[in-house]
């Protein structure tokens, strides 16, 4: 399987400094990191380690989610699937990803709201990256549109 790269180069204090993510293997963009705009209500312009993390867990969780589907005779026409990833204290001391919600809406041939579930949920369990955050709490919201 392949193994895919990111860089961050950081300048500075945590407090004042700031740093460039490197989507390094696909060459797609750089992205702004600051640890002030990690923590605030706004972004303004910069990403964070959860945001990125979200990005992957939607992406490898609607890939899941498509063959699961598939795997019940049905056929995926939509995903639209959201994370929340909540920073959080943590209780050990500094801070941890407290939580991450899932949410996804779909259009779906060929099965019904209680087999979309289960396809759901074992998509989220199968999930390479649901696997990888295993030590979080992750929530699911599944359904229908």
């Amino acid at each position: 399987m392949a193994t895919r790269t990111a860089r961050t180069a950081w300048n500075g204090s945590i407090q004042e400094g700031s740093g460039q993510v490197e989507l390094t293997s696909s060459g797609v963009g750089t992205f702004d990191v600051s640890f002030p705009k990690r923590t605030a209500d706004a972004a303004d312009g910069t990403t964070s380690p959860e945001e990125l993390i979200g990005a992957a867990h939607t992406a490898c969780y609607a890939m899941a989610l498509s063959a699961e589907i598939g795997r019940a005779g049905g056929t995926p026409q939509s995903l639209d699937v959201k994370a929340d990833v909540t920073l959080g204290a943590d209780p050990a001391g500094g801070f941890r990803i407290s939580e991450i919600a899932l949410t996804v809406r779909a259009e779906v041939e060929g099965l019904d709201a209680a087999a979309f579930e289960q396809a759901a949920q074992a998509a989220k369990a199968g999930c390479p990256v649901s696997k990888a955050l295993a030590g979080t709490t992750i929530t699911l919201d599944a359904a229908l549109d």
